[in-house]
């Protein structure tokens, strides 16, 4: 039987649903660590950025400043983060891991890339390549789209 022809509507619904079970997947993992995926978030990117201002942690991890002020107190609370005046300007709140925070967060974050690198096993280096170049792409023409579109509202 011959392959159909590439096709861009087929190929958002093949990676819509590979998007949809890779979640699942990987959320299941980080639950089965005790916390939840918008601490695991926070933490994450506190891990890998270092301190930041509440107000930059919100939109690198798609939560909105309520959200991300809340997931924060919760943080604060449970000593996992501090949260500080910047020296630089006294309005600006800046958060950082707590050693409880960095403690629990590696080994977590360690399962949790161990768990991706599970799920793309059965792909070459080349392929794995190919995919993240194709991926940019996609996600830069998105966002010059949008950008195409608010310019054209009045």
């Amino acid at each position: 039987m011959p392959k159909r022809p590439a096709d861009p509507v087929h190929c958002w619904l093949v990676w819509k649903k590979a998007h949809e079970a890779a979640s699942d997947y990987l959320i299941r993992g980080i639950a089965q660590t005790g916390i939840s995926d918008t601490d695991f978030r926070v933490l994450e990117v506190l891990l890998h950025k270092g301190p930041l201002p509440v107000n930059t942690i919100g939109p690198k991890v798609h939560l909105t400043p309520g959200s991300i002020s809340v997931a924060v107190d919760r943080l604060l609370e449970r000593g996992l983060v501090s949260r500080a005046e910047s020296p630089g300007d006294r309005r600006v709140r800046v958060v950082a891991l707590t050693k409880a925070g960095k403690d629990l967060i590696v080994p977590i974050f360690r399962k949790h890339a161990t768990e991706i690198a599970k799920m793309f096993s059965n792909a070459s280096l080349k392929e794995l390549q190919i995919l993240e170049a194709l991926l940019k792409k996609a996600g830069k023409r998105a966002e010059a789209l949008i950008a195409e579109r608010k310019a054209s509202q009045p």
